[in-house]
């Protein structure tokens, strides 16, 4: 027996569950499972499997389905088993809940009724990728799934061109030869990155390269499984000091000091006080 039974005070207890390989699942994930007077699930009969694997009998309890099509009248009844001082296990299908699952109502239901709120932390593929892709990790954007509308795909890898960090999406392989093309075409084909699929199974695979190299891949051997797409962040060509000195000059032709320092500034994307300040010294030359 892996598990223990412990005692679990009146309030909602995420659960992280493996996304892959069942044994990832952390001991205190198993105990709250064995211990919690409640227990809610995304997908009432995956998780009633994994429970059967690690020995965790359900003693009677009760497990309810909660997930994205779940109403207020399901979390209401959560909450009010929890006003009545039971204790309430949460976990999603696969890895941490409300990352890209489930969850995030369920939680704020329950702070604002003044119930305490805890997770027992397990496996993540936003993690898990990115520790395997050998892109940076110093900063990173979660972005999520994409929209399915190509418009709307395109219109929102737009606002994401600029971020200073390793982006990250989750994307099924029925649409992600359409990602990575229109990747490859608002970000910049010759950016780095990582097609990561079915994280911690028999048949993982991580294809590295730039976007066009990707999307090139997938034409030609399409991938299987839940994928994770890591893209590195985009590398702006490095100005001179020499050059925006130049353009305030020229800038200055024209403009007031202060206009001209607005100007080159957004131009180059650097803080509107160091060109004003380097304006000012012009001036004085």
């Amino acid at each position: 027996m892996n598990y223990q039974k412990v005692k679990l005070g009146p309030g909602l207890h995420f659960v992280g569950t493996p996304i892959g390989t069942a044994r990832d699942i952390t001991l205190r994930a198993l105990d709250v499972l064995a211990s919690a007077d409640l227990i809610a699930a995304e997908d009432t009969r995956s998780l009633r499997h994994l429970m059967d694997i690690h020995g965790i009998p359900l003693g009677g309890r009760q497990v309810i389905a909660y997930h994205d099509h779940s109403g207020p009248g399901v979390r209401a009844k959560l909450v009010e088993a929890m006003a009545a001082g039971q204790s309430v296990a949460y976990a999603s299908e696969a890895g941490m809940p409300l990352i890209a699952d489930p969850g995030y109502d369920l939680s704020r239901a329950v702070a604002e009724a003044g119930h305490p709120v805890t997770t027992a932390p397990g496996p993540s593929a936003l993690l898990t990728a990115l520790t395997l892709a050998g892109l940076p990790t110093d900063a990173f954007f979660f972005a999520g799934f994409l929209p399915n509308a190509t418009g709307a795909r395109k219109g929102r890898l737009e606002e994401l061109k600029a971020v200073p960090g390793t982006l990250v999406f989750y994307e099924s392989p029925k649409r992600v030869a359409a990602s990575l093309a229109d990747m490859a075409g608002v970000l910049g084909g010759e950016r780095p990155a990582a097609l990561c699929r079915e994280l911690t199974k028999k048949f993982e695979e991580v294809r590295r390269g730039t976007l066009d190299e990707l999307a090139q891949s997938v034409t030609e051997a399409p991938p299987k499984g839940e994928i994770v797409l890591v893209v590195d962040r985009g590398r702006s060509e490095k100005i001179s000091e020499s050059d925006v000195e130049e353009d305030l000059r020229r800038a200055l032709e024209d403009n007031s000091l202060r206009d001209a320092a607005d100007i080159v500034a957004r131009m180059h994307d650097l803080p509107r006080r160091k060109v004003y300040q380097m304006a000012l010294n012009l001036g004085k030359d």
